[in-house]
Formats: structure tokens, C-alpha cells, sequence
């Protein structure tokens, strides 16, 4: 098997090594990862300039651009292997509801799959993960079973996993997403010139979070497995939109 790794983090995220030491041992790995932390970049590709790239004394190569530009590149076989399957994360932090519409770590993965490469993130349910091998062990048995579990086309798996040892999970569950209250307003603040500048806030509390959602199966201690689909329409809505257009025109 052929396996191109990616994150979000940065390639010298303790959550990627995690990651690559785990699957190594599963087939060829080729590490691509943006060179700095581009979480929330989403699926932004890099279309105004050049992209870079170095090769660490690791192997793992950086790119000076987002988590998509590291798949859409890694996967074209540029770098000596054309993958199997793409592998995003390990993430220091949950992606759970309306985060995944943000995530540089679910766009990496959903990158892979716009390829037609079977594809998924990986989120540790901590921002300061203490556990990332629970995580990568979780990470390999879903690949290492990637074809026994018949997945739709452009589908990628969004995986949460609690922070602690393997043994002490408390089951996995397939999951929905959840939703997210909005955030709060923008930080207001100054820097040492007197100009002002703002902070993005941190993401809402949740708002859907009962059973069968993500945020509910993380909350208790499960691995949490969403899997996402890549077609955002809002099927009932056609049928509003069409009675609208219907009596008006």
C-alpha cells in the first residue's frame, strides 16, 4: 500500500510523526505538510504564486502553501509515488460539526478524495494531546480495513478520537455532525504602535450535541467516525425554491 500523509499542524507537528511512524510499517509512505500551522485554511488552494518545497533530513517534505496544495501535489506522483489512499492528521484539537467546514485537516483528506483517492482526517479530542499513539492506532486499523468498509464515492471519514490510551476507550461509534453556537464576536486589540487589530475567536460551544453526534461520542470517551460527503445540496430546499420560482414566474 501506498500512503500520502498530510496535517494541517505543520510539518514538525508531533501529531504527523505520530502518524507516519504508525503506518510505515503498512506500505510506502510519502509525508507532505505545509511548512507552518494552516489550520483553518479549509480547502484554499495556493493559485497566486509558486509553490516550494524542501525535503527535511526525516523525508517528510514541506510546502510553502496549504494542507489541499500539500495532497494536490503529493498525489500527482511528482514526488516518486502516486498513493493508495490519503491519510490527514493527527490534529491537536477535535474537528467535530461546523468545524470540518474550516479544517485544514478534513480539506487535506477531502483533497484526496476530489482525486479519487479513499481519504481520511484524524483529530485527537485534545488541544494538548498526550496520547497521539491512541490516535495513530486507531488511524492505522482503518486503513489497514479500508476497503472492507464500502465507502461512497467522494466520502471521506472524519475521525475524532478521545486523548487517552487505546484500552480505555469506550467504543466506537459512527456518527453525524453536530452544530456549533456562533462564535463570539471578534478580540479587539493594540499592538505597540497604537494600531488597532482584531483576533478571530475561538469556535462556538456546541449546539447539537446529543446522541448520535460527534461532539455526544467524543463527550464519552469514543472514538467518534463521520463519514462526509462532498455534495452540499440541500435536497428539501430544491423543492422550496422550485414552489417559489413556480407561483412567481
Amino acid at each position: 500500500m501506498k500512503i500520502l500523509i498530510s496535517n494541517d499542524d505543520g510539518v514538525y507537528a508531533p501529531g504527523l510523526v505520530a502518524l507516519a511512524n504508525a503506518l510505515a510499517d503498512l506500505g510506502e509512505i510519502l509525508v507532505v505538510a505545509p511548512d507552518r500551522n494552516r489550520s483553518g485554511a479549509s480547502n484554499s488552494l495556493t493559485l497566486d504564486r509558486p509553490l516550494e518545497t524542501f525535503t527535511h533530513e526525516n523525508g517528510f517534505i514541506s510546502i510553502n502553501g496549504t494542507p489541499t496544495d500539500c495532497v494536490h501535489l503529493g498525489s500527482s506522483g511528482i514526488f516518486g509515488l502516486e498513493p493508495d489512499i490519503v491519510v490527514s492528521g493527527i490534529n491537536a484539537g477535535p474537528n467535530l460539526g461546523d468545524d470540518v467546514i474550516y479544517s485544514g485537516t478534513v480539506a487535506a483528506a477531502m483533497e484526496g478524495r476530489h482525486l479519487r483517492y479513499p481519504s481520511l482526517a484524524i483529530s485527537s479530542g485534545s488541544f494538548h494531546p498526550q496520547c497521539y499513539e491512541s490516535a495513530a492506532l486507531v488511524a492505522k486499523d482503518l486503513v489497514q480495513n479500508i476497503h472492507k468498509l464500502n465507502i461512497a464515492p467522494r466520502t471521506v471519514l472524519n475521525v475524532n478520537v478521545p486523548d487517552s490510551d487505546y484500552e480505555q476507550f469506550s467504543g466506537v461509534h459512527v456518527t453525524r455532525l453536530g452544530h456549533r453556537n456562533c462564535a463570539d464576536k471578534p478580540m479587539e486589540t493594540e499592538d505597540p504602535r497604537g494600531r488597532v487589530r482584531y483576533w478571530i475567536a475561538g469556535a462556538g460551544t456546541a449546539a447539537d450535541a446529543g446522541p448520535g453526534t460527534d461532539f455526544f461520542a467524543l463527550n464519552e470517551g469514543c472514538v467518534s467516525i463521520t463519514p462526509l460527503h462532498t455534495d452540499m445540496t440541500q435536497y428539501p430546499g430544491m423543492d422550496h425554491v422550485g414552489d417559489w420560482l413556480e407561483s412567481s414566474f
